[in-house]
């Protein structure tokens, strides 16, 4: 089956309502052009607040379903795409979430994950906000194949583009909000995005699926001083781990990348990782260190 996906590259102002206006007409031009899934970038309503630590950034939340959910419910039923939609879930008082919400092309909410992995790095103070995510890691059949959604920070692991594809994702969504602190850019920029890229696109190699990751672009400081630089380039890799589309460092872009579903399982019977795996010599996994 051929399928095209649609990323979502774009700035994000400090207006949610507009952030969303933007967000809802990039997806309805993606649809239009031949996305049949579309993907947003990590907590798109809003600038990346988690720079600091401040309870007024709780208002920000929403519930899902709610109203952003809703929204792309409608547009996806309306084109018959597939979205995954990243957004700040507020579970009930006190209890918030890192969320993307899986909408089906007949405008079902198939479910959501939570990120599982959450960062407290200088400017990147998730802890604060983002409770863990209980969901585990899964994967939904969708009318365009069986996707994997995990979140920015979960890039990094091995363990959990892993666990998705064994549960027979064909693709691996990746919403993302990563970017340089400016004053480490000339010294570490091109080491730290390299590193970024590589290790998502090994992911399609160790698991012989597609991987998709959409990142956001701008200058962002919304709690004063240097602020983050977003890097952009969201991209697409196939299963080989060969990047098949990207996008720019700076500019707004709607990244449509055609892939042909077929290579999936051409890949993993060529490639047989999953057949050759010594799942009886990985209990130490599970430790968090072994001394």
């Amino acid at each position: 089956m051929k399928v095209t996906l649609g990323l979502l590259q774009h700035a994000c102002g400090a207006d949610p309502a507009a952030n969303l206006a933007k967000t809802l007409a990039l997806a309805e031009r993606a649809a239009k052009r031949g996305a049949n899934i579309i993907c947003t970038q990590e907590l798109f309503r809003s600038q990346y607040f988690c720079q600091s630590e401040d309870y007024e950034n709780f208002k920000l939340a929403e519930a899902v379903p709610g109203p952003t959910t809703k929204a792309f419910q409608k547009l996806a039923k309306r084109h018959g795409v597939v979205v995954v939609v990243s957004l700040f879930e507020k579970r009930t008082a006190g209890l918030y979430h890192n969320t993307a919400a899986i909408i089906d092309a007949d405008g079902a909410l198939l479910g959501v994950y939570r990120k599982m992995h959450i960062p407290d790095d200088p400017l990147y103070y998730e802890k604060f906000y983002f409770t863990p995510g209980d969901t585990g890691f899964r994967a939904w059949p969708t009318k365009f194949g069986k996707i994997g959604v995990l979140i920015c920070w979960d890039q990094w692991y091995p363990e959990a583009a892993r666990l998705t594809a064994l549960q027979g994702a064909e693709i691996l969504f990746y919403p993302t909000a990563i970017g340089w602190h400016p004053k480490e850019k000339k010294a570490l920029g091109a080491r730290q995005h390299g590193a970024w890229e590589t290790i998502q696109r090994a992911h399609g190699v160790a698991n012989g699926c597609f991987v998709a990751v959409t990142n956001r672009i701008g200058h962002e400081t919304p709690a004063g001083g240097n602020g983050i630089e977003f890097w952009g380039q969201s991209f697409v890799a196939g299963t080989s781990g060969e990047i098949l589309g990207k996008a720019s460092p700076d500019k707004e872009e709607i990244l449509l990348v055609p892939i042909d579903m077929a290579n999936v399982d051409d890949t993993r019977t060529h490639w047989p990782f999953l057949r050759d795996r010594r799942i009886d010599a990985y209990g130490d996994l599970t430790r968090r260190f072994i001394d």
